[in-house]
């Protein structure tokens, strides 16, 4: 029976999803035959691919705002200890005078995408049976894109890694082929369905959200402000629709999905990468997988079933 693990976009939050599969692949022995990521989860699941569970867990216990942006649209500070974000004005207007399409750039995770997903692990990966798929959005032809490591050279791949990951307009633009690309998030955000066109029957998916709607937006300030809202209504809409679309397609085919959501809210922003906040993390994320697997296993333990 083919095995799929399905990673949601969701930036930073990234590390639980870290958490989550090293607990289904390290402690339950799970073997998946496909991978399929957004954004964040595409920039996994080559490592997982390979069972590169320590090397996954230092890239996302160690990147910082750095590490993804060469000009970063946001400035993160502290007011009376609590984390505020707000938009660099300064390097979005360098951006506009440079002619460029976006308000930050995200050429610095494109040279990490290189540095940490190896040639080697590419072709390694390519040896294998077990395939690795990653979602873009083509703004151009308005189509969602699925590109498996199997169809692609190695400099494309990582392109379409990038592409996978970059939130527009805060990132930057893929353009190849004579289309431009986006994150993938913004059509498929949760690809359960792609899974199971490629013929999976078991599928973990790890969704980088609360299963409930649990906070509401603060009021825009400015037009930044109101434009990362408006994103995040049309992420939250597509991602309901993709689960939806998802457990209907499975009910049909016959095809068992196991659900992992965040318990909590974890940040607002997911495109601040703290180091110290995704190491906890990941953490929670290995311990929210272990107890829901206890919690499932405790249902149906035949000595807690009542004579």
């Amino acid at each position: 029976m083919k095995k799929a693990l399905v990673i949601s976009g969701g930036g930073s939050k990234g590390a639980f999803a870290g958490g989550v599969a090293q607990y289904l692949m390290k402690e339950k022995g799970k073997d998946y035959d496909l991978f399929v990521g957004t954004s964040t989860g595409s920039l996994m699941v080559s490592h997982l691919a390979l069972g590169m569970l320590d090397e996954l867990k230092e890239l996302y216990t160690s990147v910082n705002q750095q590490a993804i942006f060469s000009n970063n649209p946001f400035i993160v500070k502290k007011v009376d200890g609590v984390k505020v974000i707000s938009i660099n004005h300064l390097n979005t207007l360098w951006n506009f005078i440079n002619g460029r399409k976006t308000f930050g750039e995200s050429k610095n995770l494109r040279k990490l995408i290189k540095h940490k997903i190896t040639r080697k692990m590419y072709d390694a990966i390519r040896k294998t049976e077990k395939d690795v798929v990653v979602t873009l959005s083509n703004l151009t032809t308005n189509h969602i894109e699925y590109k498996s490591v199997h169809d692609f050279s190695y400099e494309d791949f990582c392109d379409w890694i990038w592409g996978s990951c970059n939130y527009i307009p805060f990132m930057s633009l893929l353009e190849k082929n004579n289309c431009q690309y986006g994150d993938g998030g913004f059509g498929s955000l949760v690809p359960i369905k792609e899974a199971i066109e490629r013929g999976a029957k078991e599928i973990d998916v790890i969704i980088l959200e609360t299963e409930v709607h649990q906070l509401n937006k603060l009021p825009a300030k400015n037009p930044f402000s109101l434009m990362m809202n408006v994103f995040d209504f049309m992420l939250e809409h597509v991602e309901r629709h993709n689960i939806t679309i998802g457990k209907l397609s499975a009910n049909h085919r016959d095809v068992q999905l196991n659900l992992y959501y965040t318990p909590i809210v974890l940040t607002t922003n997911s495109l601040v990468f703290d180091k110290v906040l995704m190491k906890k993390w990941w953490k929670a994320g290995y311990k929210h997988a272990k107890s829901k697997d206890e919690n499932l296993m405790n249902d149906f333990r035949p000595d807690l079933i009542e004579e």
